[in-house]
């Protein structure tokens, strides 16, 4: 092991790769703490310590996203959650808007389209998120357990300030999405996957030192201990997969012979990936807002509803909210995966070019095999999602920890997933140099 990382810094190409990545993830983290002009960033700072590291409830997600750099108000305060909800918009108008679907199958070319469609619409993102952010930030709701300064984070409410704001966070949100493509062309991995995974690991080493002060050091070794069976857990699901195997007849087209090989499809137990948990927590997340903004001044009886859900859909420990969490995931499971892999279009194409599933018809008795086994294996894979995310609810209700829990929910499938395929990259190109992969 240890040769193999003595192998990858003595690979000039890789060396020069790795050193690209690592220096574009320190300019990220650099700019995360860079406050965005006309924010008082003592009083941030002192909001952040009476929130007790910075758990903001409503904003749990995003902040961590961003790596907290949304707790900040800094000029990266938006993070990379406007590309991210970009991307899972213009994947799914391909089933809504026939031009949409059309660009995808045109290969390179059209998906260059798309990709452009996707960048236009992180900026308009961009441009309203970070309006929202302002405005919740001018009226104190940012921090609502926080000491009176958290009413007083903005120095100036003129319209040119706020407005200069506005430019500066959607323009840090454009810069992110230009690094990650730059780690992407010149650097190893997926640059906006490892953007993420940074974001998301530094705030793991303050997590685990606030349940270690807080609640004990041997509470701590309990956690880490259920922390490396989460990872080992959900490294093995996510590497577990069902292989449907598929033959390829022969053909003679002159005197060629094409075909007469045999592979198979590899449907993954978790397909959706992370995608079904931030839909899950952003449906839920819309009554809190909503309530947010019809909260009663002083003195006066809020609304039945608003007692409601304040009650029932902002309290992640409490058992309904848990209950419709995980109801949520499940549901957006079947529904991203049946947009994602459309049994119909595989068995099109494998009767195109003479495959078949042994003792199965090819066309549509392979469609509705193919549907059959999706629905079977998507059911503990949309399982295994909702009890993972419930992770940090129940460490909250047990330990009382913040809800940014590091070993659990979107998080840990993030690190896991992006680790696991960062890797792999590594290895190919080891293996492409010197025969021999990380591991033997």
């Amino acid at each position: 092991m240890f040769n193999a990382i003595g192998r990858i810094f003595r690979t000039p190409d890789l060396r020069r790769k790795l050193g690209f990545t690592l220096g574009i993830v320190a300019l990220f983290r650099l700019g995360s703490f860079i406050p965005a002009p006309f924010v008082d960033f003592g009083n941030v700072q002192a909001c952040l310590a009476a929130n007790q590291a910075g758990a903001a409830g409503l904003y749990d997600l995003v902040n961590l996203f961003s790596g907290g750099a949304l707790l900040q108000l800094s000029i990266f305060a938006l993070g990379i959650m406007p590309y991210i909800t970009a991307s899972i918009i213009v994947q799914l108008l391909r089933v809504v808007i026939p031009h949409f679907e059309t660009l995808y199958k045109e290969g390179q070319a059209g998906q260059g389209r798309l990709t452009q469609y996707t960048r236009y619409l992180t900026i308009a993102l961009g441009v309203l998120q970070s309006t929202t952010l302002i405005t919740v930030a001018r009226s104190g709701a940012l921090f609502p357990n926080g000491a009176p300064e958290c009413s007083q984070l903005i120095t100036n409410d003129a319209w040119y300030a706020i407005l200069l704001m506005v430019i500066t966070m959607t323009a840090g949100t454009g810069l992110i999405m230009w690094m990650g493509e730059l780690i992407t062309e010149r650097g190893i991995g997926n640059g906006m996957s490892l953007l993420i995974f940074t974001s998301i690991a530094a705030t793991f080493p303050g997590s685990l030192w606030s349940i270690g002060i807080s609640r004990g050091w041997d509470v701590f070794a309990i956690v880490l201990a259920i922390g490396l069976l989460v990872v080992v857990a959900v490294v093995y699901v996510e590497q577990s997969q069902r292989r449907i195997p598929v033959q390829y007849a022969k053909r003679m087209v002159g005197r060629r012979t094409y075909g007469g090989n045999n592979t198979y499809i590899p449907i993954k137990v978790n397909m959706a990936g992370v995608v079904p948990v931030i839909f899950a927590s952003s449906l839920l997340y819309l009554p809190a807002l909503i309530a947010q903004f019809n909260t009663p001044a002083a003195g006066e009886t809020p609304q039945p509803w608003v007692t409601w859900i304040t009650n029932y859909l902002t309290q992640g420990s409490h058992p309904l909210y848990m209950l419709m969490y995980f109801l949520l995931i499940v549901g957006f499971t079947y529904f991203y995966v049946a947009i994602t892999f459309n049994p119909d279009e595989v068995s099109e194409n494998m009767k195109k070019y003479g495959g078949f599933i042994p003792g199965i018809r090819a066309g549509r008795p392979t469609a509705e095999y193919l549907d059959y086994v999706l629905t079977r294996i998507t059911l503990p894979g949309s399982l295994y999602l909702g009890l993972v995310a419930l992770i940090p609810l129940i460490a909250f209700a047990w330990i009382g920890a913040d809800q940014n829990f590091p070993f659990g929910g979107a998080s840990i499938l993030i690190i896991v997933g992006v680790g696991l395929e960062t890797v792999k990259q590594i290895d190919a190109q080891l293996q492409q140099r010197h025969y021999e992969g990380l591991l033997r």
